[in-house]
C-alpha cells in the first residue's frame, strides 16, 4: 500500500539535492582562474617568442641586403681618382682605421654599373660611395658626381644597426700564402678586400671580395 505524503517528501528531498553549493561554485571558479592564468602565461611567452623570431628575420634580411649593396659595390670598384671636395687626388681607395668619421675602419672609392638609362640623369655611370661606422650603425655614403666640389654633402644611407666592429684588410697580389695588410689606402686597385662585420646578434662576419684578377 502505497503513501502519497510518502511520495510527496521524497520529491521534496530531491529537488533540494539538485544544482551547486556555494562551495562547489567557488572551486569551480578557482579552477577556472587558474587554467585563465596558465593560457595567458603561455600566450605571452608565445606573442615574446614570435616578437623575438620576427626581429631576428629583420635583422638577418638587413644583414642579407648589406651583403648585397657591398658585394655589388666592391665587385664593381673601378681604377678612378676621384677629386674630394674640389681638391686634387691621389688615391683609387681611401680609408683607414677612424677616417671618414667612422668609429671603426672606412673605405672610400670609385663604382662602375650605376644605371643611368639612356643618361636621362645629369651624371655618369660611376658612383663615389664610402663605408664607416658611427654610433653602432653601419652606412653608405655616396655622392652625386665623382668629382665633388667644395661644400658637398655626401648622402647617407644606414645599413645594419648594433655594429660593433668593422674592418677593412687588403690583399695587393695573390700568392701562395696570403699577405693581408690593414693599409686601405691605395693608389691602384688591389686584388681583393676583405671586410669584418661585428654585430650583437650575429657575431664576427667576414667576407672576401675578389677585385682584379
Amino acid at each position: 500500500m502505497t503513501c502519497m505524503g510518502c511520495k510527496i517528501d521524497t520529491i521534496g528531498i530531491n529537488k533540494k539535492q539538485t544544482g551547486f553549493t556555494f562551495i562547489e561554485v567557488i572551486i569551480a571558479i578557482a579552477i577556472f582562474a587558474i587554467v585563465a592564468l596558465g593560457a595567458n602565461a603561455i600566450f605571452v611567452e608565445i606573442f615574446e617568442r614570435s616578437k623575438l623570431v620576427d626581429e631576428r628575420s629583420q635583422e638577418l634580411e638587413s644583414l642579407q641586403r648589406t651583403m648585397l649593396i657591398m658585394e655589388r659595390d666592391f665587385l664593381q670598384m673601378q681604377e678612378r681618382i676621384p677629386r674630394t671636395q674640389g681638391l686634387e687626388n691621389q688615391l683609387v681607395i681611401n680609408g683607414g682605421e677612424f677616417e671618414l668619421d667612422s668609429d671603426a675602419y672606412a673605405i672610400g672609392f670609385v663604382r662602375g654599373g650605376w644605371q643611368n638609362p639612356q643618361l636621362r640623369l645629369k651624371r655618369s655611370n660611376l658612383q663615389n660611395v664610402a663605408y664607416r661606422v658611427q654610433e653602432n650603425r653601419l652606412e653608405r655614403l655616396h655622392t652625386i658626381y665623382v668629382d665633388s666640389v667644395i661644400g658637398t654633402e655626401p648622402k647617407v644611407r644606414v645599413l645594419l644597426e648594433q655594429v660593433s666592429d668593422f674592418k677593412i684588410e687588403v690583399l695587393q697580389t695573390v700568392k701562395e700564402e696570403f699577405e693581408w695588410e690593414e693599409t686601405v689606402e691605395n693608389t691602384t686597385l688591389p686584388a681583393a678586400i676583405a671586410v669584418t662585420i661585428t654585430t650583437e646578434n650575429f657575431g664576427e662576419i667576414r667576407r672576401v671580395f675578389k677585385v682584379r684578377a
